[in-house]
Parts: structure tokens; sequence; C-alpha cells
């Protein structure tokens, strides 16, 4: 038996919805070996009113074994040349097919109304989504960012199925007003397409492999800080590293900010950042240490000081910046570290799931992340869009982030 493996992508701006998809299934057809065994497909919200055309369309026009999909402010996918381009707020349409052998596709629908409980056992969450932890699968899986119940979607994944990388965003529209969707297509659900909550997703196993790269984007400054005293995700108190001395968050944070040259100052005050270290042995810190979270906002009277996760007595955070430079080095950084250690096997492709603070706002130019993952990776076909939130994994635990670019490299395993 011949042995497939291919991913591809196809990308059209074309401004009308059928035009988009004629274009991208005919840029398909050359290359395919077979009808595809999965469909992953990113629309712009510039087509918004036409999203309840989206699947029956595609299905007459490609058939495929399952689709998952979802709208986003921007979408991001590969032309003819084999260039990475991400058009912000204009129509696109980013289609990746895989064709497999060895591999199980299961796709998976998630409403949020039917999420087990937050305490229910591992294999609740197993029943749930229907595939057995053994197969060792990993997940892609988009959601609705108003009701779809994601941390404890991640959560229950994590508790499940510990071993499996999860990765992925939450749809978004770019601007006010406009409805988000979400797109799921299955033989087991043909009634459903367009979707307005919950999570859609498809399960791995097999002879394939996703490896992840999370950059955040951010630089640490000033020292490591130990929690001392905290109220859910409040820091009351903090420490330096030698324990000589504990101090209010907020009077440790001025300090530090008087200390910074002139251009950090007035970037802390409008990109300041909480950085949490995740794994509570590790002494030597460096990139991808850290889960970057947002600062809510200070108490003067108590000097504390709110973040966007909760808080736990003997964590150790960092302040962070974050700025176009910063988070050009930073995802540089984790691409070199990737290649570093990356397995022999060349990924056939890839996904990116970045943030819509990031993109041509950040860094005055299009095409910034994407063509730079190229420029490490050649031109292997990428697609995506730009999120609401990016699913993403910071050591063992699956995480939600904010303005980070999470890419998920394909390849095929012996």
């Amino acid at each position: 038996m011949i042995e497939t493996f291919q991913w591809l992508n196809a990308f059209s701006t074309c401004p009308s919805l059928e035009g988009a998809i004629a274009d991208v299934v005919e840029q398909l057809r050359g290359s395919l070996s077979k009808s595809p065994d999965l469909g992953i497909v990113f629309i712009s919200s510039a087509y918004a009113s036409e999203y309840p055309r989206l699947v029956p369309l595609l299905r007459e026009a490609l058939p495929m074994g399952c689709l998952i999909g979802c709208g986003g402010g921007g979408v991001i996918g590969t032309d003819a040349d084999g260039h990475a381009q991400e058009v912000e707020q204009n129509p696109a349409l980013s289609l990746c097919v895989g064709v497999f052998s060895g591999v199980t596709v299961h796709p998976f629908y998630l409403p949020a109304a039917q999420l087990p409980d937050p305490d229910s056992p591992p294999q609740a969450w197993v029943e749930c989504v229907g595939v057995d932890p053994q197969t060792q699968p990993d997940f892609i899986l988009l959601a609705d960012p108003m009701q779809a119940n994601i941390t404890d979607v991640l959560e229950g994944l994590d508790f499940a199925y510990p071993a499996a990388v999860k990765l992925g965003g939450l749809a978004s529209a770019g601007m006010m007003g406009v409805p988000n969707g979400l797109f799921f297509d299955a033989p087991h659900a043909p009634d459903l397409g367009l979707l307005r909550e919950g999570t859609v997703g498809v399960a791995l196993s097999g002879k394939i492999r996703l490896d992840t790269i999370v950059a955040q984007g951010c630089r640490p400054i000033g020292e490591v800080y130990r929690v001392e005293a905290g109220d859910r995700n409040i820091l009351l108190q903090l420490s330096t590293q030698d324990a000589s001395t504990i101090r209010a968050p907020l009077d440790l944070l001025r300090d530090l900010i008087e200390s910074l040259e002139e251009s950090d100052r007035t970037l802390a005050q409008n990109s300041l950042f909480i950085g949490v270290v995740r794994d509570v042995f590790k002494r030597e810190l460096g990139r991808g240490d850290f889960l970057i979270r947002n600062l809510l906002g200070v108490d003067p009277k108590q000097g504390a000081i709110a973040i966007g996760d909760r808080v736990r007595i003997g964590q150790r955070i960092q302040f962070h910046l974050r700025d176009a430079k910063t988070s050009a080095d930073d995802l540089e950084g984790h691409l070199q570290e990737h290649l570093a250690r990356s397995p022999q096997v060349a990924p056939a492709g890839a996904l990116l799931f970045s943030c819509l603070g990031r993109g041509e706002g950040l860094y005055g130019q299009a095409n910034f992340d994407s063509q730079l993952f190229q420029r490490y990776f050649g031109t292997i076909p990428i697609g995506g869009f730009f999120c609401n939130g990016e699913i993403g994994p910071v050591g063992k635990t699956t995480f939600l982030h904010g303005y980070t670019s999470v890419f998920g490299l394909i390849r095929p395993t012996p």
C-alpha cells in the first residue's frame, strides 16, 4: 500500500464567495491525490452575511471527509507562488486540506451547554469528545469567544488527554456588530453547517504529529519576584529572589519603572504585562518559561496589582514589556530554538493562529509573522486567521493567550 501524507493550502481574495470557493478548489484539484480526509477553512468576516452558504457551497465544490472552520477579522494563507499572505479586514478565504493514510481524523462539536461539570472525571470528557486517550490524539480547536466556556474546555481536555497537543483560536470579526461564525461538516452531523456558539474541533491520531511554537511577544524587565500574599487574581505582597525584602507590588513596580530608560518608561504606560513562571522547579528561566498575562489594575492604598490570572503563594512573576521589535525578536528566537531541537522530518504544512492585536497594526507591515516563519521553514503551505484569543501550550498546560502567535507544525511520523 502506498502511504499518503499531503497537507495543502489554497488562498483567494476574490470579493464574491462563489468566486473565492471556485478559486481555492481550482488551485487544489491539480495537487490532490484523492478527496481530502480533512478540511479546515478560515473565512474573512467581510463575507459574514454569506456565512450560511459556505458549507453547502464547499460541500458541492470539493467533497471532504470532514470540515471545521471559523470566521476571522483577518485571514492567513499561501498564494500561488507559495508565499504566505495575511489579509486583514478585506475579503479572503483560506482552505487547508489533508490527505492521509494511517491517520484517524475525528471531528467533534462541543456545545457550551453540554460540557461536563468542571469536577467531572476525565472519562466524562472522553465520552464528550468521543476519542480514546490511548490513541494519543492531538487537537485543533476553534471556538466562539462569547459562549464557548473555552477555559473549561481546555482544562477538561488537559485533564482527559494530558499528553495531547491542543492548539487553535477564538473566532473573530474585526469590527463591532459583525457576528462570529464556526463551521462544522461531518458524516455524523450533516445538518450543523454554521454554528454561533461552542467549540468545534478535530482530533488527529496515528501517523501524524502536531508541534507548537507559542510566541507571546514580550521581554522581561527587572528581577523575578516571589508571591508572598495574594487573593484570587490580586498580588498583595512580593519578595525579592533572596527573600531579603517583602514589599507591596506597586511599590516595587514604581521603583522598577524609575530605573528604566526613557523609551521603556514610555512603553510601560501602555504595554506592561505580568509573566508568571509555569515550572516551579526550574531555576534558570528563559524564553517560553513565562505565561504572559494582562495587568488589569492597581490599588494605590494597598499597593496591590490585579492581573488576568489566578495567583498562588510561592509563584514567581516578572514584569514584561511588549512592542513590535520585542515581538519580532521573540518570534525569531522561538523559530531558531524550534529548528535546533526539531526532528529530522520536515513539516508538511503549518497553521497560524495570531492575535488581532498583531499583524500590520503592530509591525507596520503586512505578512510579518507568517513570512518570518517561512524564512526559517521554507515555503511550506500555511493557513490560519487573526483570533480573539489564541490556544496553545506553555509547558505541559494549555492556555488561552492574547497578543500571541501560535504556530502548529503538521508532520508525518513513521
